[in-house]
């Protein structure tokens, strides 16, 4: 993907856990990769969010289907 001119990259960071067992050994450990989005600027980098959420009614009717 080619960057616009006046494009600026969003940074990115690795973040480790280790997961431990009742004892305190360690038993699994994860990682993932988390984009540094707090570097971008409203308006320049990007000009609307959004936050797919689901109405709880609308869980609670599917449930209901379910069950």
């Amino acid at each position: 993907v080619e960057l616009p001119p006046n494009g600026k990259t969003v940074g990115s960071k690795w973040l480790f856990k280790k997961k431990t067992n009742m004892d305190g050994n360690v038993h699994i450990y994860k990682s993932r990769l988390v984009a540094k989005g707090f570097t971008q600027t409203p308006g320049i980098d990007y000009e609307e969010t959004f936050s797919p959420v689901a109405y709880i009614r609308a869980i609670r009717i599917l449930i209901a289907i379910a069950a």
